[in-house]
């Protein structure tokens, strides 16, 4: 049994033109760096793919890997919902880390400014728990996405762990 798949070109929903500029697919520019004060920094690769099946839903694939070697880091899927006749934003995420959580904020223009709201984890999730996430993304003038990630877990303050500019394939 497979998941069932929307095989037409469904018209966007109107309700996602806010955000429309996210659609399709993006591969990292150059690879990102990451760091956090309890791992070695890193550089990687990441390829981002935000879809629609005309419903006011966007959905999202993430996948990253360790740069030089190829070897997978992290996935990250879900779903993308504006509040209706505002700039609010909720991003619905699982991570293959055990990690789920509710990101909201607000659209500004072509940036998205979002924080953690919930968070939940599977009982055997690595330590130190992750308590809060923060996420920008802003589509730059030149065409490119930049995603600024922010973490904090239970014995680290809120601090900048990733940080990467995407391009469209070509």
């Amino acid at each position: 049994m497979s998941c069932p798949v929307y095989h037409g070109a469904p018209e966007l929903n109107p309700g996602l033109l806010p955000i429309d500029w996210l659609l399709g697919a993006w591969e990292s520019d150059e690879p990102g760096e990451g760091s956090f004060p309890s791992i070695e920094p890193f550089r990687y690769t990441e390829t981002l793919h935000f879809s629609h099946v005309g419903q006011p839903i966007i959905i999202f694939m993430f996948n990253a890997f360790e740069a030089e070697s190829k070897m997978p880091l992290h996935q990250e899927c879900g779903f993308i919902r504006m509040q209706p006749g505002t700039n609010r934003v909720a991003f619905i995420i699982a991570q293959n880390s055990g990690l789920m959580e509710i990101e909201e904020g607000e659209l500004t223009g072509k940036q998205l400014s979002l924080k953690t709201d919930s968070l939940a984890r599977i009982s055997f999730a690595k330590t130190p728990k992750v308590k809060q996430i923060s996420r920008e993304f802003q589509l730059r003038s030149d065409g490119r996405l930049e995603q600024t990630v922010s973490m904090e877990t239970d014995n680290q303050p809120l601090k900048q762990h990733l940080h990467v500019i995407y391009r469209r394939p070509s």
